[in-house]
């Protein structure tokens, strides 16, 4: 594996387009197929599916996107610093949706002021693999909600008890109440792919949709196309009100008879990176 396949994939992958990849690598386009074709050779899965119209993207090349982007990263940084002699700060943390990214910012920007050389590095991953990526060191931390059935090797701490919301546009009928209860959820519902959210709120979401006709279902890939149906007045889902991430054009109505989940941050004990517990403290007063 060389990082001429790695950049061949990931440009691949944004523009789903093999020849507008070689555009913007200045290679052929039978030189970005065939590298590709050996990675996949070399990985023993294909990454993309090509028909004489479109390339979509796998899910095993969905799984692998993280560990390239990883990848390509750790070789520039490492020419950096050899070329510069500089001891940078690579800090990567890990979310599950641009929802949660929105909280990064102003942590970056107090941490860059104690750790002048700071790299922080904000990486989307599906739910089922970010875990892992702390686990195997490829994420210094990650944000998401605890699932309180599941064991996991990393440390938690909580930031907040989030409530499951009924998330809805200002103008739908349910926006009138404070708080609503299972009994009173009613329209036509948006739900979430389980691999871009957690396992408890696909659970919430999968019982309300199992008492709803086709015509009132409406399925996303994820959060952010979820709240994109949502806007256009076709539906609300239920998703966990963390008040730092909210989109101020849409109504959060806590669901009074559905348990309160644990939002915080995954790390692991033996983590020693020098800017992990200065960022865990200025999670801790957001």
């Amino acid at each position: 594996m060389n990082t001429v396949q790695i950049e061949c994939f990931l440009s691949v992958f944004e523009h789903l387009n093999f020849s507008h990849a070689s555009e913007a690598l200045k290679i052929s386009q039978p030189a970005v197929s065939h590298q590709i074709q050996t990675l996949e050779e070399e990985l023993g899965v294909k990454l993309f599916k090509r028909t004489s119209k479109s390339v979509t993207i796998t899910p095993e090349g969905i799984q692998f996107l993280p560990d390239a982007e990883l990848i390509l990263k750790t070789v520039h940084s490492a020419k950096e610093r050899l070329g510069k002699h500089e001891n940078l700060i690579h800090f990567d943390i890990g979310c599950h949706n641009h929802l949660e990214l929105n909280l990064l910012p102003a942590l970056f920007q107090k941490l860059a002021k104690e750790f002048p050389l700071l790299r922080p590095s904000p990486h989307l991953a599906p739910t089922p693999s970010l875990l892992g990526l702390v686990e195997n060191q490829k994420l210094i931390a990650a944000l998401g909600i605890k699932e309180h059935q599941k064991k996991s090797a990393l440390f938690f701490r909580e930031l907040c008890s989030a409530p499951m919301a009924c998330i809805c546009y200002p103008e739908h009928p349910m926006s009138q109440y404070d708080s609503v209860t299972t009994d009173m959820l009613t329209g036509s519902f948006v739900a979430c792919s389980p691999r871009q959210i957690p396992g408890s709120v696909f659970a919430a979401q999968s019982s309300v949709l199992s008492g709803l006709p086709p015509e009132q279902r409406y399925f996303t890939e994820g959060v952010e196309s979820a709240f994109t149906l949502i806007k256009a007045r076709l539906g609300y889902t239920l998703y966990p009100d963390v008040p730092r991430v909210r989109d101020p054009e849409l109504r959060y109505i806590p669901v009074s008879d559905l348990p309160r989940l644990p939002f915080g941050v995954f790390y692991r004990y033996d983590e020693d990176h020098p800017a992990l517990k200065k960022f865990l403290r200025l999670c801790s007063e957001l």
